[in-house]
């Protein structure tokens, strides 16, 4: 039990950090409420499922040449930036009687899925962190308990998700517009920042 426990709180590891995906689901909270912030997360989640199963099959390897990790670093240098804008743009409209100016679910889902699968530091983790973790647990456990301790993973990335909106879609309904705006506008500078950051590291893979 302590085992699955220990795996439960690697997925909290991973998701807890403050990144871009965190930034947007505050961001999504405070302007959508709980769905949009936790289907976000959901999103997200399915890129950690699809890397965890390439990890899996060994073929994460391919993502480290070095067009790809270019072509990913520059994919997320967009989607970030793009999203980052899209956000301090939208902070000034919110107002106490417009926060229920919802987007899709859909919409939310796919941000935190394309935020997340062109997050080059997302495959680090799988690649470094799990890749060692599965390496060491397959000498020692079989397919159906690796799967369980996959599962384990997960349950930490959704405890945190779901916490996460939780704590983003109550905030929304003791705070003022202005602080509301204030907050959506650091979040969208937030993600630029990672954009940005994303955007050197794709030149300097680059230009090395």
């Amino acid at each position: 039990m302590h085992i699955l426990i220990g795996y439960i709180f690697l997925g909290l590891s991973l998701a807890a950090p403050i990144g871009p995906i965190n930034a947007a689901q505050l961001d999504r909270g405070i302007k959508n409420g709980f769905w949009n912030a936790w289907v976000l997360g959901l999103g997200a989640a399915l890129a950690d499922g699809i890397y965890m199963i390439l990890v899996y099959l060994g073929v994460v390897h391919f993502l480290e040449t070095p067009f790809m990790k270019t072509f990913l670093w520059l994919f997320g240098f967009f989607v970030l930036t793009y999203t980052g804008i899209e956000s301090m743009i939208s902070a000034g409209k919110i107002a106490a009687d417009e926060r229920r100016n919802k987007e899709s679910l859909l919409k939310s889902f796919f941000s935190g899925f394309f935020m997340s699968i062109s997050n080059p530091l997302t495959i680090l983790f799988w690649l470094g962190i799990f890749g060692s973790v599965l390496a060491n647990a397959s000498a020692k456990y079989d397919f159906n308990q690796l799967l369980l301790f996959s599962g384990a993973i997960f349950l930490g990335i959704f405890i945190w998700d779901f916490s996460m909106a939780f704590m983003a879609s109550t905030a929304r309904r003791f705070l003022t517009p202005s602080i509301l705006k204030i907050i959506s506008m650091v979040s969208g500078l937030s993600l630029i920042g990672f954009g940005i950051y994303f955007g050197i590291q794709a030149a300097k893979v680059f230009l090395s």
